[in-house]
């Protein structure tokens, strides 16, 4: 299956993508040269990692009727210090609500199968970086 995607300059560093009925845009800080006026492409690949876990075990709790009322999830990641500054480690945590009462063994299930066999961002990404992950139950 092939995907093509366009990504069209705006001025300075700043770029614009259409994906589907959605505008992304990207662009640099001041310091680098751009003017602030979207995200950073390197954020939003973690931003792409979470969202693609994240409607993996949503949908998976739902399908199994877990009574979810909060799910935050948090990427911690960590660069090098040289040029290519990749992430060389990068945590997701998944974040519940204890008072919710979920069955931590369907939680743990459904956030196995997406780390290990439905999210396709965190496959690739396991190829270029150490990649972990924990579940927090928050009160």
């Amino acid at each position: 299956m092939k995907q093509t995607i366009s990504c069209e300059w705006k001025g300075e560093m700043a770029f614009e993508s259409r994906l589907g009925n959605h505008t992304v845009r990207m662009d640099a800080d001041a310091e680098s040269g751009g003017s602030d006026s979207g995200v950073r492409p390197k954020p939003l690949l973690l931003t792409a990692l979470a969202g693609c876990s994240g409607m993996d075990v949503a949908a998976m709790l739902l399908k199994m009727r877990q009574p979810l009322s909060f799910f935050n999830m948090q990427v911690d990641a960590e660069t090098g210090e040289e040029h290519p500054k990749t992430y060389t480690r990068i945590e997701l945590v998944y974040q519940f609500k204890k008072s919710d009462g979920l069955d931590e063994s369907k939680v743990e299930k459904a956030v196995k199968l997406s780390q290990e066999k439905y999210c396709g961002v965190s496959a690739m990404l396991k190829k270029a970086s150490d990649l972990g992950y924990r579940i927090e139950y928050l009160d």
